[in-house]
């Protein structure tokens, strides 16, 4: 606790997210010890909590009340519950509940002048984070499991065993209540943590927990230099016009596939799309080699994305009719070209792969 709040520039005023489970309950616990003291390494710190109720399941309402109760006698100040209703996203019940979650918590932070959000999540969380994104097929960002900082949440028990919370808990003589969600079969990560992690760690051995914890580490690593790269990389290569995005194609066709996955990526998000699966942004990127003007090709979030081919666009700039494609983009003026680092005699020369958002139909 003490090194997160280093980490995070020692905020005067932290605000614990608690359900009342052993974890968030042994944060809670953990963070009074400062709140008792007033100081963190000397820095003034005061410590508020919330608890949210998302009125899934019978008497939600009084066992967050209860939870209320105990922190407020842990001397936690101030407590509030907030309570939220969760509406389905199209991302499954666990992601719903997540938003509606986050979403209550900033708000809290917000009125309670917070700098910092306390998460229990432990390190058992982050392996079955991992072996989550494994089973998918996910990418090396959500291979790097969860962050220990990210904006003003931070996660401090990421290092320590769901066991040791339980300890804190039987020591500071705090009866935390155990959410059976987390042992329902009909949630993917309540299955990986009751039945396929005690199997790896029966059948591989002790310590799986602690090498998929160490993987996300590693990978979160990597993960920040390929965003940065890709970042600066689209900086340097979008070109807009008229709420379109595009790449100029042979740039985008002589990156690594690493960045140019995360560039494509990066030019769906730019015009409102989300994140494309892997499947999506194979079948975008398979336009670089098609011949002739292609595509659409559809990313989530209603992104079209297709390729002006080379003669389309010298057919556009002499105002010759028969474009090849229903949508297309006018050349790029030389201004904005040259604003964007590439001179319009370079831009010219190939063509381009153009994103761009198409408002849903009323029906």
């Amino acid at each position: 606790m003490q090194n997160a709040l280093a980490t995070a520039g020692y905020p005067s005023h932290v605000l614990v997210a608690c359900s009342g489970g052993p974890d968030s309950l042994a944060l809670a616990a953990v963070a009074a010890y400062f709140a008792r003291r007033g100081h963190v390494d000397g820095h003034p710190v005061s410590v508020a909590g919330v608890v949210v109720d998302h009125q899934l399941q019978p008497g939600s309402a009084d066992v967050a009340a209860r939870t209320a109760s105990v922190l407020r006698e842990l001397g936690l100040a101030p407590v509030e519950v907030r309570t939220v209703d969760v509406a389905a996203t199209g991302f499954g019940p666990e992601a719903a509940a997540r938003d509606a979650r986050h979403a209550a918590l900033d708000a809290a932070a917000d009125d309670l002048g917070c700098g910092a959000i306390l998460l229990g999540h432990t390190l058992d969380d982050q392996a079955e984070q991992v072996l989550l994104g494994l089973a998918r097929g996910s990418g090396t960002r959500s291979l790097a499991g969860m962050r220990p900082a990210r904006g003003r949440l931070l996660r401090p028990f990421l290092g320590l065993r769901r066991e040791e919370t339980l300890e804190i808990c039987e020591v500071e003589e705090l009866d935390p209540w155990h959410d059976p969600s987390n042992a329902d079969p009909s949630f993917a990560r309540s299955r990986t943590r009751v039945e396929v992690m005690p199997v790896l760690e029966e059948k591989l051995g002790p310590g799986v927990a602690e090498s998929l914890a160490r993987t996300a580490a590693i990978l979160q690593q990597d993960a920040d230099f390929l965003e940065d790269l890709a970042n600066e990389t689209y900086l340097s290569l979008v070109r807009r016009e008229d709420g379109d995005a595009w790449l100029p194609e042979d740039a985008v066709r002589e990156l690594p596939a690493a960045l140019r996955f995360r560039v494509i990526a990066k030019a769906a998000s730019d015009v409102g799309g989300q994140q494309p699966g892997y499947g999506r942004l194979q079948a975008a990127e398979a336009l670089l080699r098609r011949q002739g003007s292609a595509g659409p090709v559809e990313l989530p979030g209603h992104v079209s994305v297709f390729r002006l081919s080379l003669s389309d666009l010298e057919q556009q700039r002499w105002d010759l009719p028969g474009s090849a494609t229903a949508a297309p983009l006018p050349a790029a003026t030389s201004a904005s070209q040259d604003s964007a680092g590439v001179g319009p005699r370079d831009a010219a020369r190939c063509g381009k792969l153009v994103f761009r958002h198409q408002k849903p139909s009323q029906q």
